[in-house]
């Protein structure tokens, strides 16, 4: 079944990036990020989910992202808006035309 999206509610802008390793001067590699490119998306709040670990509460936000199709947006890069980050974990095309990609993410800490 084919999912009606109205192109319209893509209004949010948001900033692609990428992983990049840089040698960290000890033999190993630090990893920072750089912007690809900026793109308009429709960002839609899924759930939150609450745990504690070790004796700390914590949250996780998922959210669904919707942005035109890209052949370069894979999981493991993350989208910026601002001061809050979300780290794509799976990409999917909803009806495998090409038009749009849905991009399942957590909001990560900054």
């Amino acid at each position: 079944m084919t999912q009606i999206f109205d192109p319209g509610r893509m209004t949010t802008r948001l900033v692609l990036e990428a992983p990049v390793e840089m040698p960290d001067g000890q033999g190993g590699a630090a990893v920072t990020w750089e912007a690809v490119r900026s793109l308009w998306a429709r960002v839609e709040p899924v759930r939150v989910s609450e745990r504690q670990e070790a004796g700390a509460e914590s949250a996780t936000n998922s959210h669904r992202i919707w942005i035109w199709f890209r052949e370069d947006v894979v999981a493991g890069q993350r989208f910026r808006k601002g001061a809050r980050l979300f780290a794509v974990k799976l990409v999917r095309d909803p009806d495998e035309t090409q038009r749009f990609l849905v991009c399942h993410c957590e909001e990560a800490a900054a």
